[in-house]
């Protein structure tokens, strides 16, 4: 039997891969595009590269036998399925993923059946939360209670190889970043409930500073409320969690989303360029009108960048406009050869103790290598290698549907990824 089944050979795959190899474990990589699978293996004796699809169940269910631990970095909405079958060969189960209301309901069989299903052990959910649990349990141990919560997360050019109208670059699936810029919002600020219907998501924003970077733009990510009871901070009066760009994300995708270009309907798209996409999306009036923008205002100058506007053919006859738009990013916004990118992860904290409140602040700034791993992949990748390593070595001990906010979990995670060079700067406990 071989220790560790990864599904997916996508953007963060090689240093879960690398980390677990290095560890002595044998590692198999099922991918469709078996070529990027047997990459990964890169001739190691203890890894090896197969084709998988991930809807050939009678296959899935032959991988997930054979192995200890599955770790899933297929797309979420397949995670249940891995999941079920997980349990029902009584093996472990790793994702970098949010818990869904699906994976949950599944919690009391995974318990019967010795599975432990850990959710959430990426980089944004999973460093964030460990990372946020540290401080947390740290206060209360001196005795103190957190009053207010925010967090800020985003994946980023460095400042370095920022150098595109947008001030973005994809380090993985771009439908995957625009999708996420499709959720409501809630969060808690001075004790009101906040309700941001996912129209408005993105007119919901603000200027950010972290440390010596250049300035920021941050907006509400998902509901935040649930992370006052999973966190234990039931006393706290603001809990937010949010996401970070570059100055202008925000208002450019406001109308990305007033446009249409969000849509995941399919049309028919036959025929057409991509300015007669446009036109099609605004009834044939122009842009900055249909936008009520100036026609050289910064949104305008994205969209001519990117070739939303230009006279060349569509690259398919048919599908939603959301992959059109996620093809031209793919084409344009990529990282190119001696660039990097950048990951931010900011927490603020206001504590009470008997002495007083303090401002408490933890920050992970990392840095992609030029020509080598990049700062998403290891700062996703990572976290659910450790993790995956630890259920192998038998350092955990439970069963059912699990976040690493467990002292137990995540202590651990965060001190062998920061041996890794994934470390947080703490300040004012």
């Amino acid at each position: 039997m071989a220790d560790v089944l990864v599904l997916g050979a996508g953007h963060v795959s090689a240093p879960l891969v690398n980390y677990l190899v290095k560890r002595g474990n044998s590692v198999t990589v099922a991918s469709r595009t078996v070529c990027k699978a047997e990459a990964l293996a890169g001739g190691s004796k203890l890894c090896t590269g197969i084709e998988f699809m991930s809807d050939d169940h009678e296959k899935l269910e032959e991988l997930v036998r054979e192995h200890k631990v599955t770790v899933s970095l297929l797309p979420y909405t397949l995670h249940a399925m891995v999941a079920r079958e997980c349990i029902k060969e009584g093996k472990h189960l790793v994702t970098t993923s949010y818990v869904s209301d699906e994976i949950m309901e599944l919690d009391n069989r995974a318990k019967k059946a010795g599975s432990y299903i850990m959710m959430e052990c990426g980089l944004d959910p999973g460093i964030d939360h460990m990372s946020a649990m540290k401080i947390i349990h740290e206060v209360e141990g001196k005795g103190g209670e957190i009053i207010d919560f925010e967090s800020y997360c985003g994946g980023l050019p460095a400042p370095g190889s920022n150098d595109n109208p947008w001030g973005y670059k994809f380090s993985w699936s771009p439908k995957g970043v625009l999708l996420a810029g499709k959720n409501p919002a809630k969060y808690l600020k001075d004790g009101n409930m906040i309700d941001i219907p996912s129209e408005e998501l993105f007119n919901n924003n603000w200027k950010m500073q972290v440390h010596d970077l250049p300035p920021l733009e941050a907006y509400p990510n998902r509901d935040s409320l649930p992370y006052r009871e999973k966190y234990g901070i039931d006393h706290a009066k603001t809990v937010f969690r949010g996401t970070l760009r570059y100055p202008g994300w925000c208002r450019t995708m406001k109308c990305m989303v007033d446009l249409g270009y969000m849509d995941q309907r399919e049309r028919d798209l036959s025929g057409l360029t991509y300015a007669d996409l446009m036109d099609e999306l605004t009834g044939a009036t122009d842009v900055d009108e249909y936008l009520n923008i100036p026609r050289d205002s910064e949104p305008m100058e994205r969209m001519r960048w990117l070739g939303l506007l230009d006279s060349e053919p569509l690259p398919f006859s048919r599908g939603p406009p959301i992959d059109v738009l996620v093809h031209r990013m793919l084409e344009r916004m990529g990282y190119t050869h001696g660039e990097k990118d950048m990951i931010v992860l900011h927490h603020m904290f206001t504590a009470k103790f008997p002495s007083g409140t303090r401002e408490i602040t933890s920050t992970l700034i990392d840095y992609g290598v030029i020509g080598g791993e990049t700062a998403m992949a290891r700062t996703v990748g990572l976290p659910a290698a450790v993790v995956t390593d630890m259920l192998l070595k038998g350092e955990i001990d439970d069963s059912g549907v699990h976040i690493p906010v467990d002292r137990e979990v995540y202590g651990p995670i965060l001190e062998r990824i920061a041996a890794q060079g994934i470390a947080f700067k703490e300040s004012g406990l």
